[in-house]
């Protein structure tokens, strides 16, 4: 299994990014964090934006850190999936790349299907419907004038290798995010790409698979260096790394990789693409080894976040834990809501607007801030247990165990909740998934290791999880299920 190779995951979320050194050794891996960042999304006078340079600026004192640390072998770059950066015709960025959040893609999927049949548009892609899906974004910058002057388009994380190795290439299984991806061709869907009214010639740069050599850090980022790592294609959409370190074995399981997102899915050899899927809106992404991430995307921890984010600008300071604790001494199922609604998806006031969304749909209105931030978890787990059950249905296959990992993993009472709400035993860690699905892959690339089956290996070898059973008495979940159901105005499965 090696002697003490170390590597350098940089794993970047919508809000922070983090530099962790693997080291694998006889089997086992150890980690250490060596860098932590800000990744917000920057406002201006006309959008959302992603500071692609700030970003790389943190990578580069991430390398330099982890270097210091050990003689790493390589890197990996991996972050949220759907956000793109436009090249122009010298291969340099277009201006900084513009967040999934910005409200300039309102409307467009609308627009798109007037022309583009929603369901033409899945049979092409198999891809979930999200307002803000890369071909939609790419849609509103062209009708706004903003892409003038493009020339290719790659996703962050592969702008972001451009700028360390001044290699262009398209990672696959963060383009499969697009809408823009036919999961059966392993190819762009050209059909997908002419309806969305872009420039096939966009589209024209090589793909790259997870494990593959994108290049060597270029002399002039690290002059100092006198060691300069490999720059390796990983799972760059973060959550397909994540699933790489899912410690599963056998079948009857699904994961939940959440984060400020949660992401619900199953691993499968080929994509599903019928009508009950599309009418499901679970979306096919690829993982790695060409796996199938037949999975649902919700709303994870975004509420928590926001609304900790929000409470700080009112000079309330809460950690994490200090809303759990408010949460844990709230009672329980008191006002259930849809995680997913629209009017929660824009960063503000998250308890005001959740407040304002039970009094519409009426539910109780959380009158303190634990019942309010309870009733966000409970509304997170029935919505977890909605799409587990319609997975379930499409695949035609039980899932009897669900592997949470990520941040969310932490949280006991969410993980417990996510037992109860969905009858099935839940396993919480790691932690770090996305990290040492990272890592992994890069270990694979020189070597270490051999395949899926032999990762996951070393993450049972190496990281502790939990166990939560569901509740033995399930009528109170059994009524909430049911009222959860019945909540008008809900985000359709």
């Amino acid at each position: 299994m090696g002697d003490s190779s170390a590597f350098l995951a940089i794993d970047i979320g919508a809000g922070s990014g983090r530099a962790v050194v693997g080291r694998l050794t006889e089997g086992r891996l150890e980690l250490e964090e060596v860098h932590r960042f800000d990744s917000l999304a920057v406002r201006t006078s006309d959008g959302l934006y992603v500071d692609v340079l700030s970003l790389h600026r943190e990578i580069v004192r991430s390398i330099q850190l982890a270097l210091e640390v050990a003689p790493i072998v390589s890197l990996g770059i991996d972050t949220w999936g759907v956000t793109c950066a436009v090249l122009d015709r010298g291969m340099a960025l277009l201006g900084n790349p513009v967040f999934y959040r910005d409200e300039r893609v309102v409307g467009t999927a609308e627009r798109v299907y007037a022309t583009l049949p929603k369901e033409r548009l899945y049979a092409m892609t198999g891809v979930q419907e999200l307002p803000f899906n890369t071909g939609f974004m790419l849609n509103a910058l062209q009708a706004g004038g903003h892409l003038d002057g493009a020339a290719h388009v790659l996703m962050l994380p592969d702008a972001l290798a451009l700028l360390l190795t001044g290699t262009a290439m398209v990672e696959r299984t963060n383009a499969s995010t697009t809408q823009l991806y036919d999961p059966r061709q392993r190819t762009w869907s050209a059909d997908a790409i002419a309806g969305m009214g872009l420039d096939p010639q966009w589209f024209t740069l090589p793909f790259v698979d997870p494990g593959m050599v994108i290049g060597e850090t270029a002399a002039s980022v690290l002059p100092q260096a006198a060691h300069r790592p490999r720059v390796i294609a990983v799972g760059s959409h973060d959550t397909a790394s994540a699933v790489v370190a899912v410690p599963a074995i056998g079948h009857g399981w699904s994961y939940i990789s959440c984060g400020t997102w949660s992401l619900i899915g199953v691993e499968r050899a080929t994509p599903v693409l019928t009508a009950e899927a599309m009418a499901s809106n679970v979306t096919n992404e690829v993982g790695v080894d060409d796996t199938i991430r037949l999975l649902r995307n919700v709303s994870g921890l975004w509420l928590l976040q926001e609304s900790q984010r929000w409470w700080a600008s009112q000079s309330l300071s809460r950690s994490h834990q200090d809303m759990v604790d408010l949460a844990e001494g709230a009672v329980p199922l008191g006002s259930l809501f849809d995680p997913d609604d629209p009017a929660l998806l824009a960063p503000g006031d998250m308890p005001s607007r959740v407040r304002a969304l039970c009094a519409r749909h009426g539910e109780p209105v959380p009158g303190t801030d634990g019942a309010l931030i309870r009733g966000m978890l409970e509304s997170t787990a029935l919505r977890y247990n909605e799409v587990l059950d319609r997975i379930a249905l499409v695949t035609g296959e039980q899932i009897d165990t669900v592997h949470i990992v990520g941040g969310g993993s932490k949280n006991r009472l969410l993980c417990q909740l996510t037992a109860d709400a969905c009858r099935r035993t839940v396993v919480a860690g790691p932690a770090e998934a996305t990290a040492i699905g990272n890592i992994l892959v890069q270990a694979r690339a020189a070597g270490l290791v051999s395949d899926l089956a032999t990762m996951r290996e070393v993450v049972r070898a190496s990281f502790p999880v939990e166990h939560y059973l569901p509740a033995a008495d399930q009528l109170p979940w059994e009524r909430a299920r049911a009222r959860f159901a019945q909540l008008p105005g809900r985000v359709s499965l």
